[in-house]
C-alpha cells in the first residue's frame, strides 16, 4: 500500500454517522466541538461554512467538498448574519442513512458523513491537516461526482443494503477529498503528509512503508530519493520534521502496536517481522516510542498508570515527528 492508505489502514476509520441535510430559506446552524474528522459535500444549492478560530469563512457552491479534521465548532448559514439556531434542534438523532430537513429543504443540499478513528493515533493524521480542508476547483469536483451523486441516490431512494452503501460512498470520499487535498502540493507546514507532496522525500517514505523490515540505511534511502546523504538528511528532518531512522522507528512501532492488539502474534514474531533480530532491542524501542512495553500496551496498558502529564508526554514525543 501506499502511505497514505497505510495510515488511514492503520487509524481504522469508523462510520460514525452517515446521511444528508436539505435545508430551506434562511438559515444557520451551530454545530458544537467534535471528535474525528467530519467530511460533507454540497449536492446542490450554496452556503457559508465559519469554522471557530478561523479568521474567514469559506462560500461553498455545488459540489465543494470540505473536511473539518479539528474538531472546532462551526456553523453553516445561507447568511452569516442570523443568529444560529443549536443543531440540535433539526437533528434530534443520529442520521444513520436519512437526510434531515429544515425550512421545508430544496435550496441547499449535502451528504457526508462523521468518522472516528480507533486506537490512540488519530494525530497522525488530524494533527498535519488544518481546520478547513475545502475542495472546490473544478477539476477535483469532477473526480467526487460520481460518489456525491450515487450517495444521494442511496439516501433519497433508500433499497436493502443502502446504508452499508452510504456508509462505504462516505469512506469514499472522505479519501478522495484527502488525495486531491495533497495533491494541491502542500507547502509550509512539517510532518508526513507534507512531505509526500514532494516527490523526493515521497519516494523515501514510500520505500519505508513498502519495508517497513528491512534494514534500511540512510545512503539506501537517499538514493530513493535521487539525493546525496547528507542533503537528503537534512531536507527529510525539514519537511518531516524527524530524521529518517527516527520516522523509520515510529513507523515501525505503530505497526507493532497494531500487531500487538490485533493479531495473536507473538512479541518475537512482531519484532522480527519489522527487522528486529533482538527482541530486547524490539522492546527497548518499543518503550522509547510508545510509552509502555509491549506486553503491557497488549494488555491495553492496564499495568501502567503514569500520571496525566506523563502521558501526555509521551503521547506527544510519540505523534510529533510523525505528524509534525
Amino acid at each position: 500500500m501506499d502511505p497514505l492508505s497505510d495510515v488511514l489502514s492503520l487509524l481504522k476509520p469508523r462510520n460514525y454517522m452517515c446521511g444528508g441535510f436539505d435545508f430551506g430559506g434562511e438559515w444557520s446552524i451551530q454545530y458544537p466541538q467534535h471528535e474525528g474528522i467530519k467530511c460533507y459535500a454540497l449536492v446542490s444549492g450554496r452556503c457559508w461554512l465559519s469554522v471557530e478560530g478561523v479568521p474567514d469563512a469559506v462560500l461553498l457552491s455545488a459540489g465543494d467538498c470540505f473536511l473539518l479534521p479539528g474538531g472546532r465548532p462551526f456553523c453553516l448559514a445561507s447568511d452569516l448574519t442570523l443568529m444560529p439556531v443549536d443543531f440540535k434542534t433539526i437533528f434530534t438523532a443520529p442520521l444513520s442513512g436519512s437526510i434531515a430537513s429544515f425550512n421545508g429543504g430544496g435550496d441547499c443540499f449535502g451528504v457526508g458523513g462523521y468518522f472516528t478513528f480507533t486506537g490512540d493515533h488519530a494525530g497522525i493524521l488530524l494533527g498535519v491537516l488544518p481546520p478547513i480542508v475545502h475542495i472546490g476547483k473544478e477539476s477535483d469536483k469532477a473526480v467526487l461526482r460520481w460518489s456525491l451523486e450515487r450517495m444521494m441516490e442511496e439516501l433519497r431512494e433508500p433499497q436493502p443494503g443502502g446504508f452499508l452503501v452510504a456508509q462505504h460512498l462516505a469512506h469514499m470520499m472522505l479519501v478522495q477529498a484527502l488525495r486531491l487535498h495533497l495533491a494541491e502540493g502542500l507547502s509550509g507546514g512539517v510532518g508526513w503528509l507534507f512531505a509526500l507532496a514532494d516527490k523526493q522525500m515521497s519516494a523515501a517514505i514510500n520505500a519505508i512503508h513498502e519495508k517497513p523490515g528491512y534494514r534500511w540505511t540512510l545512503q539506501e534511502l537517499a538514493e530513493r530519493a535521487g539525493m546525496s546523504r547528507s542533503t537528503f538528511a537534512l531536507k527529510f528532518k525539514e519537511t518531516v520534521g524527524a530524521s529518517p531512522m527516527e520516522y523509520l522507528t515510529r513507523w515501525r512501532m505503530l505497526l507493532a502496536g497494531d500487531k500487538l492488539v490485533n493479531s495473536s502474534d507473538p512479541v518475537s514474531v512482531i519484532s522480527l517481522s519489522l527487522g528486529y533480530e533482538s527482541e530486547s532491542a524490539f522492546s527497548t524501542a518499543f518503550k522509547r516510542v510508545m510509552g509502555c512495553s509491549p506486553r503491557q500496551y497488549s494488555r491495553g496498558q492496564n499495568l501502567v498508570s503514569p500520571s496525566h502529564s506523563e502521558r501526555e508526554a509521551a503521547h506527544a514525543s510519540q505523534l510529533e515527528p510523525i505528524a509534525g
